[in-house]
């Protein structure tokens, strides 16, 4: 059994009031009503009433429908907002140095539905139990990407760590290489114009 009722016009913007919705969807009526009125929100009051009106709403149809429904095991089963017109309802605030800022007061409509069917808590795949594990975008779309990257591990060469009689390393011997790059040292700007001057005043004598 379904009932469906809807608040129009409601002072407020419906992003406001989805902050509210998102508190109830899914829920039962009693710990929905009793989040509302403890909720310290301007549309909570709107809401209260709407969730209130679906209540009544699904007690009349089943009235009529000869079928008895217990107002305790009714549920939100969907629940959201839409947003309304700000027509005539435009306001214009005064600012500094003569200018004007425009305000836009807007309106929105809440739409509740409640139901009296079991509320069955379906997992990813169709089957309730256990969580299934969450599952990247990439994995999903498959093939290259979807495959785990693999390390990249240097190949090991077997004359690694042998050094020539001249001082020249092997291809595989990296740690010789840096090491060699390190102790030698390059002659700065100072050196070379101090050797300048040397030679000069050899070839002066």
């Amino acid at each position: 059994m379904e009932a469906r009722a809807s608040a129009k016009y409601l002072r407020g913007s419906a992003q406001k009031a989805r902050l509210v919705i998102d508190m109830i969807r899914g829920k039962n009526v009693n710990q929905a009503l009793a989040i509302l009125r403890y909720t310290n929100k301007r549309a909570a009051l709107g809401i209260e009433k709407c969730v209130k009106s679906a209540i009544a709403n699904a007690n009349e149809a089943a009235e009529k429908a000869n079928i008895a429904v217990d107002p305790d095991e009714l549920w939100l089963k969907a629940a959201y907002v839409d947003r309304g017109p700000t027509k005539n309802r435009r306001r214009v605030r005064p600012a500094p140095q003569g200018r004007a800022y425009r305000e836009r007061r807007h309106f929105c409509h809440i739409t509740i539905l409640v139901s009296s069917d079991k509320q069955d808590v379906v997992k990813a795949g169709g089957k309730s139990g256990a969580a299934a594990p969450v599952v990247s975008r990439r994995a999903k779309r498959g093939g290259a990407a979807a495959a785990p990257r693999a390390k990249h591990v240097a190949p090991k060469t077997e004359g690694a760590g042998k050094v020539s009689a001249k001082g020249s390393s092997e291809p595989g011997d990296t740690e010789a290489v840096v090491s060699k790059a390190a102790n030698e040292k390059k002659p700065g700007k100072t050196a070379s114009k101090l050797g300048k001057v040397l030679r000069r005043k050899k070839t002066e004598e």
